[in-house]
C-alpha cells in the first residue's frame, strides 16, 4: 500500500493531505476570530480538532471518488498519455478551484453570521442575482477572483515541485492494487457519512465549539438535504388532541370564543374589547425593518444618536421595549407578523410550497374592508415573498426584473419604474425610495376612499451597507452603523412627508424590525440577539406609553386589531398584550433549535428528541432542571404549530 500511494496515488494523497492541512488552519482562523465567545478547555479543543478531522476526511473521501475511480478505470496503457496528463492536471485544477472558492465563502459568511454554511447558504445559491451583486459591491471581487487563481496556481506549482504528478504518471500498478484502493476510498465514504451528520458535534453546550468543529462544505450539502425536518420524528411530542388542549388553554382569555365547526382546533372568535364603542379603521402602514436590533437605539456614533429619528418614535408612541423576534431571518418575521404563529423547524412557511391562500392577518384587514399591499424594494422573487404574499391576499409592488406571479395567484403586481429609483443596491433600490412608493399610493387609495393596509419591508441595513452620499454624515459602505443611520433618517424622512398628507391623521404606523442584525452567538440559542424594538405610531384614543413587559412578535398584529376595538376570526397564536389574562412570553428560534421564554427562564427543544431548560442571566444560558408545565407547553405550540401547516389546515377556510 505504502508503494501506491507513493507512485500512482501520491497525486490523491498529496490533495487530501493539503486539503485537511488547510481546512485545519481555515478551523484555527474560525477560533481565534471568536477567542473572546469559545470555550478554552482541553476538551473543547479535543472536540474542535478531533470532530473536525473526521469531517475533513469525511469530505476529502468524497472529493477524491473521482479520482479514484479514474485511475481504476483508465488502462495502464494510457499512463502519462496526453489524456491521462489533460485529465488529471483539469481534475487537480478545478478541485482547488472550487475549495479556495469555498474557503473564501466560508470566510465571508462567518463574517455575515458567526456559523459554517447553514440553510441560508442553500437559500443564496438559489437567488444567485442579489448574492452575487452583494458580493460584486460589498468585496473587491476581481482582486479576490484574480487570488483565487493566483493561489491554485501556486498550489499546483507546489504539487508539481513535490513530484505529486510525475510519480502519478510514472507508475503502472495492477488492477487488483487500484480496485483495492478504489473499494478502501468507498468504505471509507460511506462508513464516515452513514455515522457523521451536521449535528454530531453539537454535543457541546459552547455553539462555537460546535460550529469550529464543522466542514462547511459538509455542513452546506447537509443544510441541502435536510431544509425541511418532519418534527414527529425528531422532536419530542404529545398526543396531537393533548397537544391543542394545551394550546386552546394558553390561549384562552375573556375575549376568546372558540368555533367547534372548522376543522383547525384554534380557529374562533376574539370579542372587541369595548362592544358599545365603535370599530376604529385606520389606514395600517407596517414597516419591517431590516435587522433593526435593539441596541441600535441606544448606540452612538461621533457621539451622536444613529436612531435619532427612531428613538423619537418610540417617546411618542406605544413602544414594545422587551420585544422578542421569532427568528434570525427576513422570512421568518414575515412568518411571524403575517401568520402569528411559532416558527416551525427547517424553512420558513414563506418559503414553502403550499403556502397560498392560508388565513393570515390579510384576511382579517380584507374582512373589514381594507386593500392588502406589499411593498419590497428589490424583486420579490427572492425569498418567495411575492409567491407568499401574492398568493395569500396582497397586491405586490416591488422592483422586479422580469419574473411573474403564477397564473395561480389572483392579485395584481405593480413594478416600481426606474425614474421612481434614485439609489439601487444588490438588495434593491434605497429606503426613501420605497416609501415615497408608499406615499404615491397611499395619495392614489385616499383618492379613491379605499382603506389600506401596506406591508412594507426595507431593504438598506443590509450588507453592503451602501446609501446616496451626503444623506447623513456617515459615508456609504463604510459599515453597520451608517446603514442603521440611514434608515433611521429614511423612516424620520417618511414621517415628515406623510405628516404633509391628507390621510395621515387616520393612518397608525407600526414599526417593527424582521430579526436582529446579528443571531449568533456561544449559545445554541442567543436570546439577546432575539431583541428587537417594535413601536405602533399615531393611535388615536390610546396614551403613548412604554410596555415593558415581554412580547412575542406574533403578539404585534393581534394586539393592534384590539386597540382598533376589532370583532374578528383568529386561529393565530399571537394574542392582546393588553389583556389581562396575557402572559408575557416569546418564541426564539433557529432553525433546527426551537425555543420558548417567559421571563429569565427559556427552553428549547432540538432535534434528535432533545429538550433542556436554562436561566437566562442576560448574557448566559446556565442549564437548570426542566419545569414539566413548561415542557409541555413548548412541546405544544411548536408541535400544533406544525402539524397545522402539515395538514393543510392553516387555510382561510
Amino acid at each position: 500500500m505504502k508503494s501506491i500511494f507513493k507512485n500512482r496515488y501520491s497525486l490523491v494523497l498529496f490533495f487530501s493531505t493539503l486539503f485537511i492541512f488547510l481546512s485545519t488552519s481555515l478551523r484555527i482562523v474560525f477560533l481565534i476570530w471568536a477567542k473572546n465567545d469559545v470555550e478554552w478547555s482541553f476538551s473543547s479543543m479535543l472536540h474542535i480538532f478531533c470532530y473536525g478531522l473526521l469531517y475533513d476526511i469525511t469530505v476529502v473521501s468524497c472529493f477524491t471518488i473521482p479520482f479514484t475511480l479514474y485511475l481504476l478505470i483508465i488502462p495502464n496503457r494510457f499512463i502519462n498519455s496526453l489524456f491521462d496528463q489533460i485529465m488529471l492536471y483539469f481534475m487537480y485544477t478545478l478541485y482547488w478551484i472550487i475549495l479556495y472558492f469555498s474557503f473564501f465563502a466560508e470566510i465571508t459568511f462567518w463574517d455575515e453570521f458567526k456559523s459554517r454554511f447553514n440553510f441560508i447558504a442553500v437559500d443564496y445559491l438559489i437567488y444567485t442575482y442579489e448574492v452575487v451583486k452583494n458580493i460584486q459591491e460589498s468585496y473587491p471581487l476581481p482582486l479576490l477572483i484574480g487570488g483565487i487563481i493566483t493561489i491554485t496556481a501556486v498550489t499546483i506549482y507546489f504539487t508539481f515541485k513535490r513530484n505529486a504528478f510525475k510519480n502519478s504518471f510514472s507508475s503502472t500498478p495492477k488492477w487488483s492494487k487500484k480496485l483495492l484502493v478504489f473499494c478502501l476510498n468507498l468504505v471509507i465514504t460511506v462508513t464516515l457519512l452513514n455515522i457523521l451528520s451536521n449535528e454530531t458535534t453539537i454535543q457541546s453546550k459552547n455553539r462555537y465549539t460546535s460550529e469550529i468543529a464543522k466542514n462547511g462544505i459538509f455542513s452546506f450539502f447537509s443544510a441541502f438535504r435536510n431544509n425541511h425536518l418532519k418534527f414527529d420524528e425528531h422532536y419530542l411530542t404529545l398526543p396531537i388532541s393533548e397537544a391543542f388542549a394545551q394550546v386552546k388553554t394558553d390561549l384562552q382569555d375573556s375575549k376568546t370564543r372558540y368555533d367547534v365547526a372548522f376543522k383547525n382546533p384554534l380557529r374562533r372568535t376574539i370579542l372587541a374589547n369595548n362592544p358599545e364603542q365603535p370599530e376604529q379603521k385606520p389606514n395600517v402602514i407596517l414597516v419591517l425593518m431590516e435587522s433593526m436590533s435593539s441596541s441600535f437605539l441606544k448606540e452612538q456614533y461621533n457621539e451622536k444618536s444613529i436612531t435619532p429619528n427612531l428613538n423619537k418614535i418610540a417617546d411618542s408612541s406605544i413602544f414594545f421595549s422587551n420585544m422578542f423576534a421569532n427568528g434570525t431571518r427576513t422570512v421568518r418575521g414575515m412568518e411571524a407578523i403575517a401568520l402569528s404563529i411559532p416558527p416551525t423547524p427547517g424553512n420558513s412557511i414563506v418559503k414553502r410550497v403550499n403556502n397560498q391562500n392560508l388565513y393570515t392577518i390579510a384576511n382579517v384587514f380584507k374582512d373589514k374592508g381594507y386593500q392588502n399591499m406589499f411593498f419590497y424594494g428589490g424583486d420579490g422573487y427572492f425569498d418567495n415573498m411575492n409567491a407568499f404574499f401574492g398568493g395569500n391576499g396582497f397586491d405586490i409592488y416591488d422592483r422586479g426584473r422580469g419574473s411573474i406571479l403564477s397564473d395561480k395567484i389572483n392579485t395584481k403586481r405593480h413594478n416600481i419604474d426606474d425614474k421612481e429609483v434614485s439609489f439601487e443596491n444588490a438588495w434593491g433600490i434605497c429606503d426613501e425610495d420605497i416609501y415615497n412608493k408608499v406615499i404615491q399610493v397611499a395619495d392614489f387609495k385616499h383618492k379613491t376612499k379605499e382603506p389600506f393596509f401596506a406591508f412594507v419591508m426595507s431593504t438598506s441595513n443590509h450588507k453592503p451597507y451602501t446609501y446616496e452620499e451626503g444623506k447623513i454624515d456617515i459615508p456609504s459602505g463604510t459599515g453597520r452603523a451608517g446603514a442603521v443611520k440611514y434608515s433611521d433618517y429614511a423612516i424620520g424622512k417618511f414621517l415628515e412627508e406623510a405628516k404633509n398628507k391628507p390621510w395621515f391623521e387616520n393612518t397608525v404606523f407600526v414599526f417593527v424590525a424582521d430579526h436582529c442584525a446579528s443571531s449568533a452567538g456561544k449559545d445554541a440559542i442567543d436570546v439577546k440577539n432575539h431583541h428587537v424594538p417594535a413601536m405602533i405610531y399615531n393611535l388615536k384614543n390610546h396614551p403613548n406609553e412604554v410596555v415593558s413587559k415581554e412580547v412575542s412578535q406574533i403578539d404585534l398584529v393581534p394586539t393592534l386589531f384590539s386597540l382598533l376595538n376589532w370583532n374578528y376570526t383568529s386561529q393565530f397564536y399571537g394574542k392582546d398584550i393588553f389583556d389581562p389574562q396575557y402572559q408575557p412570553h416569546s418564541y426564539v428560534g433557529t432553525y433546527i433549535k426551537l425555543g420558548y421564554k417567559k421571563g429569565d427562564d427559556v427552553i428549547i427543544l432540538s432535534d434528535q428528541m432533545k429538550i433542556n431548560q436554562y436561566k437566562w442571566d442576560k448574557n448566559n444560558l446556565k442549564e437548570t432542571a426542566i419545569d414539566p408545565s413548561f415542557k409541555k407547553s413548548i412541546i405544544s405550540h411548536y408541535q400544533t404549530a406544525d402539524y397545522l401547516f402539515s395538514n393543510n389546515l392553516l387555510q382561510e377556510k
